[in-house]
């Protein structure tokens, strides 16, 4: 009479054949040093061991467990068992179903790198990149100093955060999450209710070369350097700082971000101070840039004028005039007005009717 194989026995009572890959519950039968044993019903026994159980986890007699088939049937006619493999298969199945539905969800991120967070979900770890934050977390640093960077991402492990998940793939084993796509619906309905001209307030969340970023209520807000103050800015830093909690004209709306102005929170000092100037008249100026095309003079602490290297000389000397061996820089000098634009912005000096 020849054995009869697991197959066959299935087939004899109508049971369809167990696959690899197949999941499904089994009881704990028995649980020892080196593995479990799992009743499987009409499947018979099968065998997980110990590093196929799970890392931590303590069995009991009579509990239902998710398993995966890894193989239907070995020496002796048992099938080969894994929890592990069971409980990844099951959590693609539920990451798939999320990224489907495009569900907001809470997760926890459990470590940081320079490039993003790292974060476990349903038995598989994935990824939230940098760029995938809120405006609200995303680290924004002066001279992207990557050890600063790595520094704000750590002190979100741990902390919990709404994301959505951007990318599931079981085949290319990819899990990648967007706390920026969570909060997408939430900042198109706060855009909504902004306009340009409106006042806002915000906090610093980074100072960099060319201007300051800010928070205001979740959205980013950028202040150019050219908008934090009505004086020329060279170091914004010394202006603003991170932690500042400001209020800023809105000047420009788009997608993702806000365009403000700090200055324009004040009155600008220049057309205040201008209308002490007219054509014709002889001023004293302090000399701060001087270029190959003249010389940069000021004359108020929001008022900057400009002698035309035309303007330093007479006009048959302007060939070979050299404003850097007529000017020195911090110097005094008097100069008469040519002319004011107010619209431009502008006042015009010469040197040699002064």
């Amino acid at each position: 009479m020849s054995k009869l194989t697991m197959d066959d026995l299935l087939a004899k009572y109508d049971v369809k054949p167990l696959k690899v890959g197949d999941v499904m519950d089994a009881t704990v039968l028995s649980v020892k040093k080196h593995e479990a044993w799992m009743d499987m019903g009409p499947y018979g026994v099968g065998v997980v061991l110990r590093k196929e159980i799970g890392y931590g986890q303590a069995l009991e007699l009579g509990q239902v467990l998710s398993v995966s088939i890894v193989d239907p049937e070995i020496e002796d006619g048992y099938a080969l068992l894994s929890m592990r493999k069971a409980a990844k298969d099951k959590g693609w199945e539920e990451l798939q179903r999320i990224a489907d539905s495009q569900e907001v969800i809470e997760v926890t991120p459990y470590d940081a790198n320079r490039g993003g967070l790292l974060i476990e979900l349903e038995g598989i770890r994935g990824f939230m990149p940098v760029s995938q934050l809120s405006a609200h977390n995303y680290p924004r640093v002066s001279g992207a100093d990557k050890d600063e960077i790595l520094q704000k991402l750590n002190s979100l492990v741990g902390k919990t955060l709404k994301v959505r998940i951007l990318d599931a793939s079981r085949k290319d084993n990819k899990l990648i999450f967007s706390e920026k796509e969570a909060v997408k619906d939430d900042m198109q309905a706060r855009f909504s209710e902004l306009s340009v001209g409106d006042e806002v307030e915000g906090t610093i969340t980074g100072v960099i070369d060319f201007g300051a970023f800010v928070n205001v209520g979740g959205i980013e807000g950028l202040i150019h350097i050219s908008e934090i103050s009505w004086e020329r800015v060279e170091d914004p830093t010394k202006y603003v700082k991170t932690g500042d909690t400001i209020k800023a004209k809105i000047i420009a709306i788009d997608k993702e971000r806000l365009s403000l102005s700090l200055k324009q929170m004040t009155e600008d000092p220049w057309m205040k101070d201008v209308k002490k100037f007219k054509k014709g008249q002889i001023v004293e100026g302090v000399v701060t840039r001087i270029t190959p095309f003249g010389a940069f003079v000021q004359l108020t602490p929001s008022i900057e004028a400009l002698v035309h290297v035309s303007e330093i000389v007479d006009s048959d000397k302007n060939d070979s005039v050299d404003p850097e061996k007529i000017f020195k820089l911090n110097e005094k000098k008097k100069f008469k007005v040519l002319d004011v634009n107010k619209e431009a912005r502008k006042i015009a000096l010469s040197l040699k009717d002064a």
